[in-house]
């Protein structure tokens, strides 16, 4: 019987996150510095940067293997 360790297991699942959310914190950037620089509202994308760094948090809810495996950026 295979024993999954669940916390390694999240610190896995939260490297996996921080791959993929890295280039879309970029796009968020130029998209934050555009709207800066020409005076818009820049609340939509500091909400989004925002929920793209808490996404990691997602991980450390997750109490089963499958949970994991369904956290996404996207």
């Amino acid at each position: 019987m295979i024993v999954v360790n669940i916390d390694k297991a999240k610190q896995i699942t939260k490297d996996r996150l921080r791959q993929e959310r890295a280039p879309l914190l970029v796009e968020q950037d130029v998209l934050y510095m555009r709207a800066t620089e020409q005076g818009q509202d820049t609340t939509t994308i500091v909400a989004e940067k925002q929920r793209l760094r808490d996404i990691t948090q997602l991980a450390d809810q997750a109490t089963t293997l499958e949970e994991l495996k369904q956290l996404e950026v996207k």
